[in-house]
């Protein structure tokens, strides 16, 4: 059974979210703890799935990746079948950064990169278009980015006003 987490253990995740090269000597240096608690805390945060993993953050648009847009889409029928099948579609596209399924007029959003518009037009028309479960695709072209995802909201010594994480 996973342990509660602790100041400690949180301070940590806050830290290693910020950073996740940290090193056990850094952690510790920045939340006061030895670098073998650190470590010891942080294997067990690991196991227990409140650290999924570590990645590195790539430009998008280094990368080529100039265009950022939100597509919504409404399936062509609303049943279990069908929704699997665009789940696959999806889940096999790396356009797609990010899919939501929604309550509401449309059924799904996806955060899509692309190169340019004629990247945008061939994912459209070639890939979700002639899709069999798809009905209706509208797509949004992102002009600005007002904030991005940089982590989770961890409650912390110093407080979270979340009013969830309270």
């Amino acid at each position: 059974m996973d342990e509660p987490l602790d100041k400690l253990d949180l301070r940590l995740l806050e830290e290693l979210q910020k950073d996740g090269r940290l090193t056990n000597n850094e952690l510790g240096e920045r939340i006061a703890l030895s670098p073998s608690q650190c470590s010891r805390r942080r294997s067990r945060l690991e196991a227990e799935g409140y650290i999924r993993g570590y990645q590195a953050n790539l430009d998008r648009q280094r990368l080529g990746l100039d265009m950022l847009v939100v597509i919504s889409v409404t399936l062509a029928t609303h049943n279990r079948d069908n929704a699997r099948r665009f789940s696959q579609l999806i889940n096999g596209l790396p356009e797609v950064l990010e899919a939501y399924a929604l309550t509401g007029e449309m059924d799904y959003h996806l955060k899509v990169a692309t190169r340019g518009l004629a990247g945008l037009s061939r994912f459209v028309n070639d890939v979700l278009l002639p899709h069999e479960s798809v009905q209706h695709v509208k797509t949004s072209i992102v002009l600005d980015t007002l904030k991005t995802f940089e982590g989770f909201p961890v409650p912390s010594s110093h407080g979270w006003h979340g009013d969830s994480l309270r």
